[in-house]
């Protein structure tokens, strides 16, 4: 899948965009990607490798379910008093959504394995990861981040979890305290308050399964997907698949559009669209190796993007 970093390594990138049929989004991913000349590390929980959040805005009261081949995700939306100052009635948050809410989980995610703490501070380190991603923390941008953290903040999730002849049920908040605060960049008509998420203590089931089942990515690479929360998804998965196979394995169609394509209505609308994710995901992961074939996605072992060694945490 390494073709597109052959030909900007070659070439370069305005001959590549001129010359080449490559779709420019993924020759600008590559390139970003490339162009970065160190890459922290990131962090994911491997159980968000396998179902994630909705793409898009749900109905506040609905439920999210998405499955994959071995795991169910059902996120329950939070409530909160309506009203600038909480006193009207309660009603549905609605449940996280979009790149911001991959976003805001991978940075409490990787700070809370990196300090070994379950509580994280969303201040300025926080800004500053997100500036680093590419996200402005002021006007619409910060509006929509804040809303997404209050989401995640008060969302309930259940992993239901099957694999050889098991099954297991993770039940629990992502965050079981949470503390806000008044914010300086809300909208002064803004009729949901100007109260900002400043510190969240995660849960300590979710913190326990993100130490013992961590998957490491690179933030460069985040960056470059940053706004493509589908693209997102797929990275993550690949890193969480492809190093832990030991021969090729194929994923049929049927199975990537449970996990990958609820928005679809028909397979074959799923299955024309899923390759661009692909090929834009493995722009910023070189060492991935797969193909696409007429039966589904035939995954083959790779390089994982991080070793798993640089994500050791005390106990």
């Amino acid at each position: 899948m390494g073709e597109v970093h052959q030909l900007l390594t070659t070439r370069g990138k305005q001959a590549v965009l001129k010359e080449s049929a490559l779709p420019r989004d993924i020759v600008e991913a590559a390139a970003a990607y490339m162009a970065a000349e160190d890459s922290p590390l990131a962090v994911a929980y491997s159980g968000w490798a396998q179902c994630a959040l909705p793409h898009r805005k749900t109905p506040n009261e609905a439920l999210w379910v998405v499955e994959s081949d071995r795991v169910r995700l059902v996120v329950e939306p939070g409530h909160k008093a309506a009203g600038r100052k909480g006193d009207g009635p309660i009603e549905a948050v609605g449940v996280p959504y979009g790149s911001y809410a991959r976003l805001i989980m991978l940075y409490l995610q990787t700070e809370a394995l990196r300090t070994n703490s379950r509580e994280v501070e969303l201040g300025g380190s926080w800004r500053a990861w997100m500036s680093r991603i590419g996200v402005p923390w002021g006007g619409s941008s910060g509006k929509a981040v804040r809303e997404q953290a209050d989401r995640i903040a008060r969302c309930r999730l259940t992993f239901h979890v099957q694999g050889q002849g098991r099954a297991a049920l993770v039940n629990q908040n992502i965050v079981d305290r949470a503390d806000w605060a008044e914010s300086v960049f809300d909208d002064i008509n803004d009729s949901q308050g100007r109260l900002s998420l400043e510190t969240a203590k995660l849960s300590e089931g979710f913190f326990e399964q993100l130490k013992r089942h961590p998957v490491p990515l690179e933030e460069n690479a985040i960056k470059a997907l940053a706004n493509n929360s589908a693209a997102l998804d797929v990275y993550i998965w690949l890193a969480y698949r492809l190093h832990s196979l030991t021969g090729p394995r194929t994923v049929t169609w049927k199975a990537l559009k449970a996990q990958f394509g609820t928005s679809y209505k028909e397979l074959y609308h799923f299955k024309a669209r899923f390759p661009d994710l692909l090929f834009l995901a493995t722009a910023v992961y070189p060492d991935a190796k797969l193909e696409v074939a007429e039966e589904g996605v035939i995954l083959a072992p790779s390089r994982p993007p991080v070793s798993p060694r640089l994500i050791q945490v005390g106990s």
